[in-house]
């Protein structure tokens, strides 16, 4: 069965830091390019950085300089290390993976994982 399982969320004070994990079964990441995004409360969900196949790693420009995505092949997990986290950036974070490229159309998404902002 192909399934992704986001872990590492919780509560965390501004400006504080999160690591968080995307563990996959059923498939090998290094053949996928995998996306993280978040959706906050009442909001649509957003791409926050995507690693590809060859290990290519983009950000969206919000983010760039905050966080950063990395891929441990032997544990088949990515993760996204996210520091200096603001009130806004409250929501649960997904990744999701892609066959070929980063971008749109992913089909296969993990549940999230609720990351709290919060003084």
């Amino acid at each position: 069965q192909v399934q992704l399982v986001e872990s590492g969320g919780g509560l965390v004070q501004p400006g504080g830091s999160l690591r968080l994990s995307c563990a996959a079964s059923g498939f090998r990441l290094v053949d996928y390019a995998i996306g993280w995004f978040r959706q906050a409360p009442g909001k649509e969900h957003g791409g926050s950085s995507c690693i590809t196949s060859d290990g290519t790693v983009d950000y969206q420009d919000s983010v760039k300089g905050r966080i950063t995505s990395t891929r441990d092949s032997a544990k088949n997990t990515v993760y996204l290390q996210a520091n200096g986290l603001e009130h806004g950036e409250t929501a649960v974070y997904y990744c999701a993976a892609h066959r070929t490229r980063c971008g749109w159309g992913y089909g296969t998404w993990g549940r999230g994982t609720q990351v709290t902002v919060s003084s």
